[in-house]
């Protein structure tokens, strides 16, 4: 329980109902737990996770699902540390050196078709600029200064990544109108690039970490630029055993610390009287609660749970006219023999055309030439496959559902396109070698994972809809959201963060005072009450 006198002694024995084990729900279950509530979390999945899940295939292959790295890792240490544990007693985290290997695809010295550079992208500086110096000599001598402009604009902007943006009011924060002369709403991430780096392929090699948000560095807000920075700063780690040894760590922890969690359940809606969240019917049974927490795919599950009425700002029109991220074809091969000696933990193959396929994917066209992103964990972590085998992850950017592509007739024919770009990083003979193939495509991703129009990385983050503009971490009485699609957004740290601020607000609204420091959460501001639905 939280050390912070009678007021904090008040929760014990108040009750929260946590739907759904995505990264969001466990770090929210964690911070919740430590305050004293009793949580139950219900999973409709036969593991916990969510996306952030590594399964085990036939043949002994093992696949991160969704994520397949971690990135800044202090956030969730410091929830470890509130609950009085150290992360790395948990989980191994492995840092990666290079952290990804990119590679150009275009004309080579002698004209011919092929690759056009490679950058063995690291947080050692020195070696950095050799590895830009070999393509870009002029742009290498500029990276320094991007990094002191990103530390300085990360600075500024983490504040506004902690706070909650529950009323509009917070839109002029203290610690908003601080971070406002480095965003820049005009520029995108791209343009704000060639204030230091003319080739196009450096550009590249510092926006592509865009699409972790499904977005376009073309069109992607210009506070990005800080995606990359945070990899270069702060590291590219792997979690031995994948992503998932990170959620299930953190499900072993909450169980020690009474979170009641139920897999293979689901939610059928979330129970109100009047305006609050009272509770939850799983299996026509009700679940009462003193405060419900929703952690799904936002514009997918929240239309299913919460009646349209509880949730005025957000419409079941506004959900079907919200900006969606790009979806991704998946392959997850079970390979038969090694991969290429130069083949590393992290490659990403970057179209010749690459502003093109950026653009057909936007438009809802199906790129020819697509970027490929391909995991061999292998390289570092031999636990992935079984000795002489290769777990290979490919993904592949592609329009989400609203395009109308019809998977069912183009997925054979993709995937051998796709087994065809991988020969540009050398992976040859492919076919012949396959032992285990799972193919996830858009359909699947909106059938199988509950991700609305198979836009995997949720709501676009464009300037509309970040911040107040984003569905609210508390979203009416009683009722409360985390996870990708929610305040302040995609990726694990960041929805580590949000899990912060949505467990803060609950709290100080059952305890109806504002949680000090020594809670290990985020400052709101100021005390939290209304909402959505208010």
């Amino acid at each position: 329980m939280l050390h912070t006198g009678d007021g904090m002694r008040r929760l014990s024995g108040r009750r929260v109902v946590i739907v759904g084990a995505g990264p969001g729900g466990l770090a929210s279950a964690l911070l919740l737990a430590r305050a004293g509530l009793h949580v139950t979390l219900i999973e409709r999945d036969a593991q916990v996770g969510g996306r952030t899940k590594t399964v085990e295939a036939p043949g002994g292959y093992r696949f991160d699902i969704g994520p397949t790295f971690f990135l800044y890792p202090q956030i969730l240490a410091d929830i470890f540390q509130s609950c009085g544990e150290r992360l790395e007693d948990h989980v191994r985290l492995e840092r990666l050196d290079p952290q990804y290997h990119l590679v150009f695809e275009g004309k080579d010295a002698q004209g011919r078709q092929g690759v056009s550079g490679e950058i063995r992208a690291t947080g050692d500086v020195a070696r950095l600029e050799a590895e830009v110096a070999r393509i870009a000599p002029d742009d290498a001598r500029n990276i320094k200064k991007f990094f002191a402009e990103n530390r300085t604009k990360l600075t500024f902007f983490k504040p506004v990544l902690e706070q909650a943006f529950h009323r509009f009011r917070s839109m002029a924060s203290p610690a908003m109108l601080a971070a406002l002369p480095y965003l820049h709403p005009g520029r995108s991430v791209d343009k704000d690039l060639r204030r230091y780096f003319a080739d196009p392929r450096v550009r590249l090699a510092f926006s592509f970490q865009t699409k972790y948000l499904g977005m376009s560095p073309f069109r992607c807000p210009s506070l990005f630029t800080i995606l990359s920075f945070l990899e270069y700063e702060h590291g590219v780690y792997h979690p031995v055993g994948g992503c998932g040894a990170v959620s299930e760590a953190m499900a072993g922890l909450a169980r020690r610390m009474g979170v009641d969690i139920r897999l293979n359940t689901s939610v059928e809606r979330v129970l109100f009287e009047g305006k609050k969240a009272v509770g939850v019917v799983v299996g026509g049974e009700t679940l009462r609660a003193d405060a419900v927490m929703i952690n799904g795919d936002f514009a997918k599950v929240v239309p299913e749970l919460v009646p349209e009425a509880r949730r005025p700002r957000w419409r079941d029109a506004k959900v079907a006219k919200a900006r969606l991220s790009c979806s991704t074809f998946m392959l997850y091969l079970g390979i038969e023999g090694p991969m290429p000696a130069g083949l590393g933990h992290h490659t990403i193959l970057l179209a010749e055309a690459y502003e093109r396929n950026i653009r057909e994917i936007t438009e809802g066209t199906l790129p020819m030439q697509p970027s490929v992103y391909v995991q061999h964990a292998g390289f570092t972590d031999g636990g992935m496959a079984p000795p002489g085998h290769t777990a290979l992850y490919v993904l592949v950017p592609v329009p989400n559902l609203k395009a109308g592509i019809d998977w069912a007739a183009t997925r054979d024919g993709y995937r051998a396109l796709v087994l065809e770009r991988l020969k540009l990083l050398g992976i040859e003979n492919l076919e012949s070698r396959i032992r285990y193939e799972r193919i996830v495509d858009p359909t699947q991703w909106r059938d199988d994972f509950a991700v609305h129009e198979g836009a995997t990385f949720n709501l676009a983050h464009d300037l509309m809809q970040m911040l107040w503009f984003r569905p609210h971490n508390k979203f009416g009485p009683g009722l409360y959201l985390v996870g990708g699609g929610t305040h302040p957004g995609s990726g694990l740290p960041v929805i580590y963060e949000g899990a912060r601020i949505s467990a803060r607000l609950l709290i100080e609204d059952l305890l109806g005072a504002r949680v000090p420091a020594s809670a290990g959460l985020p400052e709101t501001a100021p005390l939290a009450t209304g909402g959505e639905a208010s």
